[in-house]
């Protein structure tokens, strides 16, 4: 079985490179000198920011391990994560706002840093200060480097539409070349250099002061609202009214936090979906392959977002449904595969199948990320951006804190059958955003088609 995985995995590599050599200049937007240079800037700042994060990801949960905390403590510390972001990310999306994106990049950098300092204690009220910490700054990666590009990007007068191609390279560097060396670098600390499961969170505090640097030495300050008048709550209670008066950005919210609340309850399910009796899967491997997949969603984003038609409010339809039928392959292989008794071994036929359709569910996750981007950009006041985005994070984290909590509670085939509910509910809701945005162009034409035209003088 193991040829499978390097079957999938060159087949996807060789389909990415095609995707990206094949773009015509139908499939590319025309940009002047000054955005490449503003573009290319960012990309750097942000792959960095996203190495900093990826190197940690695969070794946190080990690392509690060798520190000697069972699985219930271990779950603790990651609710704390989640209710950290959920708490403290709306508060710091508003000062976000009120004070300077770009402080709260650099609070990003800083309390990141400091997150990773305390995984070298065993201690576990440190380590709960770290997850607290790393809760914090895991809101400001989400809201605050999104909203200084928007707003820079609009400053500097630069065509809305280039957005698109920032939003869409951003995914491919950052979700996808970068995770896959932070993943070998990560392998290599480890395992090769044998320094220890602390030593990514040690490389990944390097790659976050060499953006902070960055930063700090070239990139200008922005605001929402620096209005002094106003205070966090009138802050909130404004952008609580923006979310309630506008349905476009009530809906925007919905279908996020429906997405990633699946996504991230597939990053908790699709190992023990490969391995249910414990089968021997190459982990590193496997996520390198999934990233392959975001690389190629992202790719097929930025096609679509350089053409007029069809817009993103349209195809995202589509990938939604495909996400949520792509989950819903462990439950149709439950029924019609019989399940193997053999403890050990390689992955069997209905891992297979299964890897398929999470790679599946990857491509949509990379078509996801600079399509939402692009909406929120529409969609999205600028005094308040950084406050609402995290306001969208609240029903997030709240329904990853269930899970969590109760992850051993419902069998695996339900909580994928839930997340394709929550995926099929996003299509629907998308679907209704579609017709509000399209539904001025259909009044402006029933109107004028109901114009008395004999009525009106000819111009000659």
């Amino acid at each position: 079985m193991e040829a499978f995985y390097y079957l999938v995995f060159g087949a996807l590599a060789v389909v990415v490179a095609g995707a990206e050599l094949s773009k015509s200049n139908k499939d590319r937007v025309n940009t002047s000198a000054g955005f490449n240079s503003f573009k290319n800037n960012y990309l750097v700042v942000y792959s960095l920011m996203m190495a900093g994060d990826w190197l940690q990801g695969p070794y946190v949960y080990y690392l509690y391990t060798t520190y000697g905390f069972g699985k219930g403590d271990i779950g603790h510390l990651f609710i704390a994560g989640f209710g950290s972001s959920m708490l403290f990310g709306t508060i710091v999306g508003s000062l976000a706002d009120k004070q300077g994106r770009k402080r709260a990049c650099i609070t990003y950098c800083i309390t990141y840093i400091l997150s990773c300092i305390t995984k070298h204690s065993p201690h576990y009220n440190v380590l709960m200060l770290g997850r607290i910490l790393g809760g914090i700054a895991t809101s400001l990666l989400f809201s605050a480097f999104e909203s200084w590009l928007v707003a820079e990007h609009n400053k500097r007068g630069f065509e809305p539409q280039w957005l698109s191609v920032t939003f869409s390279k951003a995914i491919f560097l950052g979700n996808g070349v970068v995770a896959i060396l932070a993943g070998l670098l990560g392998n290599t600390l480890v395992d090769s250099l044998a320094l220890g499961p602390v030593a990514p969170f040690d490389a990944a505090s390097c790659f976050l002061t060499i953006g902070m640097f960055v930063i700090l030495f070239t990139w200008t300050e922005n605001y929402g609202d620096p209005s002094e008048s106003k205070d966090l709550f009138t802050q909130f209670r404004g952008a609580a009214v923006a979310i309630a008066s506008d349905e476009k950005i009530a809906l925007l919210g919905a279908i996020q936090s429906l997405f990633e609340g699946s996504m991230y309850t597939f990053v908790f399910l699709w190992t023990p979906a490969l391995s249910p009796n414990d089968e021997d899967i190459p982990h590193g491997f496997i996520f390198s392959t999934f990233m392959l997949s975001s690389m190629l969603g992202s790719s097929l984003a930025s096609r679509l977002m350089a053409r007029q038609s069809p817009r993103v409010e349209s195809y995202m339809q589509i990938v939604f449904a495909i996400s949520a039928t792509s989950l819903l392959l462990p439950i149709v292989t439950s029924f019609l595969v019989a399940p193997s008794g053999t403890k050990g071994g390689s992955i069997s036929f209905a891992g297979c199948i299964q890897l398929l359709g999470f790679c599946a569910f990857e491509a949509c996750v990379g078509l996801f990320w600079p399509s939402i981007m692009k909406m929120r950009s529409q969609y999205i006041p600028e005094e308040a951006r950084s406050t609402i985005m995290n306001f969208f994070r609240i029903p997030l984290n709240i329904f990853v804190c269930i899970v969590l909590y109760n992850v051993d509670a419902f069998p695996m085939t339900v909580m994928f059958g839930m997340c394709s509910m929550f995926l099929f509910l996003a299509c629907f809701l998308q679907r209704r955003l579609m017709l509000i945005v399209e539904k001025p162009k259909t009044e402006d034409w029933a109107g004028m088609k109901d114009r008395d035209t004999e009525s009106e003088p000819l111009n000659l």
